[in-house]
């Protein structure tokens, strides 16, 4: 069985007119999950990061595993208020409103090449400002990576087009 099976559209969620894609089912179906993992894994180790940088909350999830079949660091990217200072923090506009995200501001990344990962790819506000903060780092973001993208909603096109996208699912 594909793992796509498995994801859940759920309308009009957080609000009126969006279609939610919810991967968390795919998570809990352990055959599923290992067809997402083993795929994300083949197509970045080419990349060779140093570190996983993701953003909240389902990035945690896909990056944390991915982190370690990569041997590579987990960069947590939060909403605001989440983490000790220092912070570095990035406003970003998303579907359905606008926040703000924090990292710490440990220079660790310095020279550092990262991939970003996350669910979903729709309009690229969250990516992009964790893009930034990478780049605020002093980090080169190698590739980006995600579970399913939403072509319709241009997020690439906000996206540095020198470091790879890639998704398992387009649609």
């Amino acid at each position: 069985m594909a793992w796509t099976e498995w994801v859940r559209e759920i309308p009009d969620f957080p609000l009126q007119g969006v279609l939610f894609r919810d991967v968390l089912p795919v998570m809990a179906n352990p055959d599923a999950w290992r067809e997402v993992l083993d795929e994300l894994e083949e197509r970045l180790r080419p990349f060779h990061p140093d570190a996983i940088l993701a953003p909240e909350a389902r990035g945690f999830l896909i990056a944390a595993p991915l982190a370690d079949r990569l041997h590579a660091g987990l960069i947590p990217v939060r909403k605001s208020g989440k983490l000790p200072a220092p912070v570095l923090v990035e406003a970003y506009s998303l579907e359905y409103g606008e926040n703000h995200l924090e990292v710490e501001n440990d220079r660790t990344l310095a020279g550092k090449r990262v991939i970003i990962v996350d669910d979903v790819l729709a309009t690229g506000g969250t990516v992009a400002a964790t893009a930034r903060l990478a780049s605020r780092l002093n980090a080169t973001v190698a590739a980006f990576a995600f579970l399913i993208e939403l072509e319709a909603l241009g997020g690439r096109k906000k996206l540095d087009p020198k470091a790879p996208v890639t998704s398992l699912l387009a649609r």
